[in-house]
């Protein structure tokens, strides 16, 4: 009897430590972050522990496989660069991630909210280049990265300028120009501009860019 009791101890006991190696909390706040599709999955670890390795598999919304990626299975770093496996903007796709501490210390999968490229991604805004010339100042609009004209080809770009009177006044230029001249301006005016990436088919928009002043000569 007394050995069928300390046998059921160490059960118990034995129990207790399966338990608490099963006990690694999942990380939390698991969220894509995209900006011109460039899709990170972030994540907050359960612990600061430097030992812990991280998992990430992904897979498209409606299909049932979940698929590793490549180069953030064990990792530490509490991101993983997806771009390259959700590079399609017509389909939405998850994400999950599971935490690891050796030697077999699992924690549960957390997921990512269903994420699309196309309306998911935050588009940056235009870097100006501003010269004065005689004729005025010219206005040179840097676009957002390739990826980002490969997927709208019919981007447009608003300049914003403001007068020395506060009147703003709005200018568009088209896809193919990255090049305007703003003429007949007031001697020794200073001159604000902002710019912003439109994209018309979906009526979306980037923040407007860091203020740029000049003042004529």
């Amino acid at each position: 009897m007394t050995q069928l009791l300390l046998g059921a101890a160490l059960l118990g006991n034995l129990g207790v430590c399966v338990t608490a190696q099963a006990m690694l909390a999942p990380p939390t706040q698991v969220r894509f972050a995209s900006v011109d599709y460039k899709n990170i999955v972030h994540w907050t670890p359960p612990t600061h522990r430097s030992s812990l390795q991280f998992y990430v598999q992904w897979k498209i919304y409606g299909e049932p496989e979940w698929l590793d990626v490549d180069g953030c299975q064990g990792t530490q770093k509490p991101q993983c660069d997806l771009s390259a496996v959700t590079s399609d903007p017509r389909e939405w796709y998850y994400a999950r991630v599971h935490a690891s501490s050796r030697p077999s210390n699992k924690s549960a999968w957390a997921l990512t909210p269903r994420f699309s490229p196309r309306w998911d991604t935050k588009i940056s805004s235009p870097v100006l280049r501003l010269n004065l010339t005689k004729q005025g100042i010219v206005v040179r609009v840097k676009p957002p990265r390739q990826l980002v004209r490969k997927m709208h080809s019919h981007l447009h770009y608003e300049i914003y300028l403001q007068h020395t009177s506060g009147q703003e006044e709005v200018f568009t230029l088209d896809c193919c120009s990255h090049k305007l001249t703003l003429k007949q301006l007031t001697h020794k005016g200073k001159y604000c501009l902002q710019a912003q990436t439109m994209i018309p088919q979906q009526a979306r928009s980037s923040a407007r860019s860091a203020v740029k002043c000049v003042t004529m000569l």
